[in-house]
């Protein structure tokens, strides 16, 4: 039930898994300690559900609202998408990667919608370091060029996005053609040839209204097959035409991508045409740099200097596989960071200084206005949330005890302060730039109330089951 509970952390928020897993932890844990002296169950779950009302009246009171207009507030999305990136990476890679993940997220913003991450392609490659990780501006494509003879750079180019089969297909349904003589099969052949290479001839017509007098080249981009007499017609057609096959046959469909043909349009513009019989100059996309890029026995295509882009691509480098896997999942958890920052227009401070100051509340205040052995229970649910800070402070080396005592005696003054893994001293969250989601925050006390009362409420059961009510 944790492992589904922090799946489905992941799934809504984007984060906060750990946090999730270790509040409910602790929930149970000082629930089992409680039942220990005798409480019964039933006090200890009301005591928790006041305590989970309170913390999130008093998160809406600790969030602190951002304004995200047409022009989102830059700074703060980097220093929410640096607080999360430093969790999972170590600084220098993690700052580095702070630019690409706001950047990327902004590219892809429109006002007024919702933002799909998925315009934002990640692709890998098991190559150079992880700081050569970059942001392009375009799309980067796991194929490369089908022909020997077409350009492998091509600048100024007129992208075409079609989903156009380039090549003979057999019939869906069953059907029979019978022919009498060596003659009639020719024939019969000629005219399934004859079909495909009209739309090929389509294509390059194109290619010679928009290419003539100027040095531009042509991309075809095509979702389905291209075999190889259209590739050698569209090669014969002029050394500015380049065509890239994201799905040539069976086997080479396992790693084509149909979001790709969506992504395209939005980097590049034009639109995906699904037939070439009226195909316009309008329906044509532009990029500044088409070429390919050669590793091993691997190519990929990149299409960049695009104008306006609405879909972009993290291209994550590194040396192996593990690597990879961890810059891959970091930059998963920045994006949606970046992506709740903008949505929910507010932030929480980090470092520790929401549970901390959520604790204190608690206990000097809600305690006091419940009746009865209930308040245990609130103090139970404020003391949980406390092994946040304690596994930071236990993490960097520092004594747990005297950084719950300092940083309380803090709050208590007044003063709102997180934890410094450095030095183990109190920090300004603020001035630092620490700052997490409101979303995840909330979402974390939600779960975390609703699993952590698994002890109490299976101890109800059994409390009914062998001694029921008279």
């Amino acid at each position: 039930m944790i492992a589904r509970t922090a799946v489905a952390q992941d799934d809504t928020s984007g984060d906060g898994t750990t946090s999730t897993v270790i509040f409910i932890g602790e929930l149970m844990k000082q629930s089992e300690r409680y039942i220990d002296e005798g409480m019964h169950p039933r006090v200890l779950v009301d005591g928790f559900e006041i305590a989970k009302r309170a913390t999130l009246q008093f998160l809406e009171k600790f969030k602190t609202p951002v304004v995200m207009g047409d022009e989102p507030d830059k700074e703060m999305l980097k220093m929410v998408a640096r607080t999360t990136l430093r969790t999972k990476l170590y600084e220098a890679l993690a700052d580095q990667l702070t630019d690409i993940v706001v950047n990327s997220v902004l590219c892809i913003r429109k006002p007024e919608e919702p933002i799909d991450l998925f315009m934002v392609e990640i692709m890998h490659m098991r190559h150079k370091f992880d700081v050569d990780t970059r942001l392009v501006e375009g799309l980067v494509l796991d194929h490369g060029s089908r022909h020997p003879d077409m350009k492998r750079r091509a600048e100024n180019c007129h992208i075409l996005t079609c989903n156009v089969s380039l090549e003979y297909e057999k019939s869906e349904i069953n059907a029979g053609f019978f022919y009498s003589n060596a003659e009639q099969r020719e024939a019969m052949v000629a005219a399934e040839r004859r079909s495909v290479d009209e739309k090929v001839q389509k294509i390059i017509d194109l290619k010679n209204k928009v290419c003539a007098g100027n040095d531009n080249n042509f991309v075809v981009i095509n979702q389905k097959g291209i075999d190889p007499p259209s590739l050698d017609l569209l090669a014969r057609a002029g050394w500015n035409l380049v065509v890239v096959a994201l799905r040539v046959n069976i086997v080479a469909l396992r790693r084509a991508k149909r979001r790709n043909m969506e992504r395209l349009v939005l980097a590049c513009g034009g639109e995906a045409v699904n037939s070439v019989d009226d195909i316009t100059p309008e329906c044509l996309g532009w990029a500044g740099l088409v070429y390919e890029h050669v590793l091993g026995e691997e190519k990929y295509t990149f299409v960049e200097n695009v104008k306006n882009p609405h879909s972009c691509t993290i291209l994550i480098k590194g040396p192996n596989d593990h690597t990879i896997a961890q810059i891959k999942d970091a930059v998963r958890d920045g994006l949606r960071a970046v992506k709740n920052t903008i949505e929910d227009e507010a932030v929480v401070l980090g470092a520790g200084a929401f549970e901390v100051a959520a604790r204190q509340y608690l206990v000097n205040e809600v305690k006091k206005t419940v009746q009865g052995r209930a308040q245990l229970g609130v103090e139970a649910f404020a003391d949980a949330l406390l092994v946040v800070p304690k596994i930071l402070a236990e993490n960097s080396g520092l004594d747990t005890q005297d950084v719950i005592i300092e940083l309380a005696g803090e709050h208590d003054k007044g003063n709102v302060v997180g934890l410094n893994l450095h030095t183990g001293e109190p920090i300004d969250p603020q001035m630092e730039g620490i700052f997490d989601n409101y979303s995840v925050k909330r979402q974390i006390i939600n779960s975390g109330y609703v699993r952590g009362l698994t002890v109490p409420h299976a101890l109800i059961h059994l409390l009914y089951t062998f001694s029921p009510p008279k």
